[in-house]
């Protein structure tokens, strides 16, 4: 495949490298590793919001800009670079956001997409899909909505919820069908929760490189008026896996540790040969050259995402192929760098010789999670096997 960018594309990308260059140097943030779209700053997305760039793909009747989805990775590209604190628009712009154009009422249409596009107040979304027996095989869900008058009661846990003790609203999938002769996909329903309502209880899950990202989120008798569904009654699973394609295929899933990839790049071209020796130093160069390849791979793979997308295709077997090796190659990212740099990539920050400032600790003990959020990888390749192979399903 010949590939390239327009003089537009690129003059688009010199924009946003400058713009963020301006909010390193003003101390805005720092280019750091750590979680996905970590960095909770409305006051930046407010500055994004006023250049045009969040909803920049939707239609311009909805406050976006109606441009490509390539555009939009150039932008997510610079923006994971340098690991920019997006946290507070990027679910809404992912994918809420999407949804609510193609399922939405008019009135959520009208309520809640103006208030994306400009980052406004009380506008964090997080995803409450997840639960305990329900995290990969998400047909399984257990939570509970039943309807009473013009509202329904939601009932159950979610479990995994990523920034759900900084959100306002959360993206929820539960059962609206009980009818046990009715197919378990065909049974769901999808909603917008308030997560200040009553009964709605937030608790936090403390992952083991000791930071606090995930919750558990209890609902007891919450009540949800009837015009939060989104689309039709029953039909939440299917909506879900229409918007699962946006979720998979944004350039965060190959970017997420690229501070690390960086300052490994710079060890390594510092590296002196002969006190490494001739064999390790051999291994060390080979190794980041075929790291680089898987890069540029995983890179090609995630613009492919996106132009199938600007076709006019649904994206399903590219973007869960483009997941599944992005997530497999940050994985790899990190176990190399610790086994090139030894012993001092266990220290953690604060440690004296921790190496990268223990950044690189850090993300080794956040890499297992990378091959299962949002699909595992397991998952992935059964859907690449069956709708981008035609293989059977046993």
């Amino acid at each position: 495949m010949r590939f390239w960018f327009t003089e537009e594309q690129e003059k688009f990308r010199q924009e946003i490298r400058d713009f963020l260059q301006a909010e390193i140097q003003a101390r805005t943030f720092v280019a750091k590793s750590g979680g996905l779209a970590e960095g909770n700053n409305q006051e930046f997305s407010k500055k994004m919001a006023q250049r045009g760039w969040i909803g920049m793909t939707w239609p311009k009747q909805y406050g976006g800009q109606g441009r490509t989805y390539v555009d939009k990775v150039i932008l997510n590209e610079e923006i994971f670079k340098v690991q920019a604190p997006v946290a507070y628009h990027f679910l809404a712009d992912r994918q809420i956001g999407p949804s609510i154009i193609h399922f939405g009422s008019e009135w959520q249409k009208e309520h809640f997409l103006p208030r994306f596009v400009k980052a406004e107040d009380d506008m964090r979304f997080c995803l409450l899909f997840s639960e305990p027996n329900a995290g990969s095989d998400l047909v399984n869900v257990a939570t509970s909505a039943t309807k009473d008058g013009d509202s329904y009661i939601i009932r159950g846990q979610k479990v995994w919820t990523s920034g759900g003790h900084q959100s306002e609203y959360g993206w929820l999938l539960a059962r609206t069908c009980f009818d046990p002769k009715v197919p378990r996909h065909e049974s769901c329903s999808q909603f917008i929760l308030n997560l200040r309502l009553p009964g709605v209880t937030v608790r936090p899950i403390i992952n083991m490189a000791g930071r606090h990202t995930f919750n558990e989120v209890f609902f007891d008798d919450v009540r949800v008026e009837k015009r939060f569904m989104v689309g039709q009654e029953n039909d939440g699973f299917k909506q879900i896996m229409a918007q699962m394609d946006y979720e998979r295929s944004g350039v965060e899933r190959l970017l997420q540790n690229y501070p690390i990839y960086k300052r490994l790049l710079e060890y390594v071209k510092q590296m002196d040969k002969k006190k490494a020796g001739d064999g390790f130093y051999s291994w060390v160069r080979d190794s980041m050259a075929q790291l680089e390849t898987e890069f540029q791979i995983g890179r090609l793979l995630v613009y492919h995402t996106a132009w199938t997308v600007d076709q006019g295709r649904k994206p399903s077997k590219e973007a869960a192929l483009a997941k599944a090796y992005c997530n497999q190659y940050e994985q790899r990212l990190n176990d190399l760098a610790t086994r090139i740099l030894g012993p001092s990539s266990l220290l953690r920050e604060g440690t004296p010789w921790a190496a990268f400032d223990g950044e690189l600790a850090e993300c080794y003990l956040w890499s297992p999670s990378y091959t299962l959020q949002g699909g595992s990888v397991e998952v992935l390749k059964n859907i690449v096997a069956q709708r981008g192979l035609n293989m059977p399903r046993k």
